[in-house]
């Protein structure tokens, strides 16, 4: 698991004045789930072109299996490619479509028979051999667009936002559909996308990119629980950054308190980030809070209310799944464990 089958050496790719990746370096492990995330522009599209062959970087190597194949044209290399236009061919029914790489190859037909029969059942549209694609939901012609992709038997499979098209039910479900797929054929998958939800729930690794630049990867649950920057801590979930000073190890100041933490290595008296998560901040009686505000909004989002509370002159977001009236006064507690501490230089 974790040996590298793909390294990205000091790529970067510009479009005129417009850098889009900047000397980034990356490692993928075989058979791990790994996404892409990051808003548009980010150049998370264009990782994933350099790596399939559709786009050529300045600088920089493509290294797959120990082996150079920055020059190795799309159709040489053992990576397969789903986009979000899934690019099926309108007048070829299902099975054609699935078996259109193979009859390519020049494969025997009982072999494609079997394979394609094997893909359909893989991606649970067994009977549809014979559907026209125009006759098909989105959901089901993604699963084609899948099925025909992984029919090839590639070592990687990249995935280009291949849910934008789909409605938010057929999304999650098709999140599941495709995290099970992964790991029953234990290959590689590249997944781009900009929804962090997505990220966070199929993920075995997330990279988060801005400007061309890797900000932080790891795990879902590091990402979301140790953001690096104010930047991840903003894309990822919903954060209050507060402004803080570090005044020596486990204790940092904002909002004109004293805090414990479990942060240390920023020195002394070193102005901070303080990154807390809405969920992580508990309503307590005004005088028996770290921290007194007062409730300006309440907005009832489903799962909990988000509560909008000013202290200070600062808003603060909180998550409770109990109302809170407007212009009531609170108190607020937070664990130190709670209490995420960031570089104040580290805001991008």
């Amino acid at each position: 698991m974790n040996e590298n089958i793909i390294e990205l050496k000091n790529i970067s790719k510009a479009y005129g004045d417009n850098t889009v990746l900047d000397n980034l370096n990356l490692e993928i492990k075989r058979n791990e789930f790994l996404t892409l995330l990051g808003p548009s522009g980010c150049g998370k599209t264009t990782t994933l072109k350099i790596l399939a062959g559709f786009e050529t970087s300045d600088s920089g190597n493509v290294i797959f299996e120990n082996t150079d194949i920055s020059s190795v044209p799309p159709y040489a290399r053992a990576l397969n490619t789903v986009f979000q236009k899934y690019a099926l061919f309108p007048h070829l029914n299902v099975y054609e479509n699935i078996a259109f790489g193979l009859k390519i190859k020049k494969v025997s037909k009982d072999l494609i028979d079997k394979k394609v029969k094997e893909m359909l059942k893989l991606v649970s549209l067994e009977g549809f051999e014979k559907r026209k694609i125009d006759s098909l939901s989105g959901g089901q012609q993604q699963r084609i667009a899948i099925a025909r992709a992984l029919v090839n038997e590639p070592k990687v499979l990249l995935l280009d936002e291949p849910l934008g098209a789909l409605d938010l039910k057929l999304r999650k479900e098709m999140q599941l559909e495709l995290k099970k797929i992964q790991k029953k054929l234990g290959i590689t998958f590249v997944f781009v996308t900009h929804d962090q939800e997505e990220a966070l729930t199929m993920s075995d690794t997330i990279i988060v990119m801005n400007n061309g630049k890797i900000q932080q990867m790891g795990t879902p649950e590091d990402i979301y629980n140790e953001p690096s920057n104010a930047f991840v801590a903003n894309f990822i979930g919903e954060s209050n950054i507060l402004s803080g000073i570090m005044l020596e190890d486990f204790k940092v100041k904002f909002s004109g308190k004293l805090f414990q933490c479990v942060d240390k290595g920023f020195g002394n008296n070193t102005p901070v980030q303080v990154v807390i998560r809405p969920e992580d901040i508990k309503i307590v009686e005004p005088d028996k809070g770290m921290v007194k505000g007062r409730v300006s909004s309440v907005i009832f989002k489903g799962v909990h209310y988000e509560i909008e509370v000013e202290v200070d002159g600062v808003k603060w977001i909180l998550h409770n799944t109990k109302c809170v009236e407007a212009q009531t006064e609170i108190g607020m507690d937070i664990t130190p464990s709670d209490l995420h501490i960031i570089n104040k230089e580290s805001d991008v």
